[in-house]
């Protein structure tokens, strides 16, 4: 699988540590920036990364921010994008097992080492339920499509 990876200033060092991560569990990591830990604005590379899975070029995305909110809220505005932010590894199984999450967005703030690794390691590797979820899944990209006209109504 091709993962993207990307921070803020704040995230840069568990970046990195995610990116071996994802080596060691056989997947693709690619670092969507920063190069460095100086500030910069969390938007510029969580748009990178969530509008490479809009288009297709990779498959998901971990997005890593101070608490993960302001990297969530970029993520969703993209098509096709199902950011969830997590702060343990079972909100992450269950936004990969009813959501279908293809974005999982975490606090390099409030997460530690171990806690963060345990709960990429499930993310990766929960697969989508399908079903009655899919259904809803299907609903969420219905109102995403209709949205996109300023008076539409769902």
């Amino acid at each position: 699988m091709k993962i993207a990876v990307a921070s803020e200033h704040r995230g840069f060092k568990a970046k990195d540590r995610i990116l071996s991560l994802i080596n060691e569990l056989h997947h693709e990591g690619l670092d969507f920036g920063p190069s460095n830990e100086e500030m910069c604005d969390y938007p510029d590379y969580a748009a990178k990364a969530a509008g490479a899975v809009s288009r297709g070029e990779v498959d998901r995305a971990i997005l890593i921010g101070g608490t993960g909110i302001g990297m969530n809220i970029v993520a969703n505005k993209f098509s096709g994008v199902r950011a969830a932010l997590c702060h343990d590894d079972l909100s992450a199984e269950i936004s990969r097992h009813h959501n279908d999450a293809n974005v999982l967005c975490m606090s390099a703030d409030l997460l530690g080492e171990q806690f963060a690794t345990r709960m990429i390691e499930v993310w990766l590797s929960t697969p989508f339920e399908g079903g009655r979820h899919a259904r809803r899944n299907a609903k969420i990209a219905q109102i995403e499509r209709t949205r996109r006209e300023p008076d539409a109504t769902p």
